[in-house]
């Protein structure tokens, strides 16, 4: 309550400060790693005690990515806070790269591009 969500100035731009720019990049990171967790569970047997750990961890990185969520969404307007999601999408495409060696194609990359304008221009508006 006594805690101002953003910065807004006479002529109503709204600006986010360097910290909330942080815990929304880490916040959505964090929601990547729920479909590392899964993919991790798909590889397993159904029901084997790596599928039942992987699928576990899931849920327990899904429901830290809820609790967290609702603490940066206290903090920042929801319409600024969304604009970050697609930063979940550049974090899974690059985990996945890293740790099952998919592909990165050429339109993986400029669709990551586009999304990194898209979350400029929006928060430059």
């Amino acid at each position: 309550m006594g805690r101002k969500p953003c910065q807004i100035f006479e002529d109503g731009e709204v600006k986010i400060g360097g910290k909330h720019i942080v815990a929304l990049i880490g916040v959505n990171l964090l929601y990547a790693c729920v479909g590392i967790c899964t993919k991790k569970a798909a590889m397993c047997p159904m029901g084997s005690w790596p599928y039942l750990l992987w699928f576990g961890g899931a849920i327990v990185v899904i429901g830290t990515y809820a609790i967290l969520w609702q603490q940066v969404l206290r903090r920042i307007e929801l319409s600024t806070a969304y604009m970050f999601k697609g930063t979940t999408l550049i974090f899974t495409m690059l985990i996945a790269a890293l740790l099952f060696g998919e592909a990165i194609t050429g339109m993986n990359i400029l669709g990551s591009i586009l999304i990194v304008a898209g979350i400029t221009l929006l928060a430059r508006s």
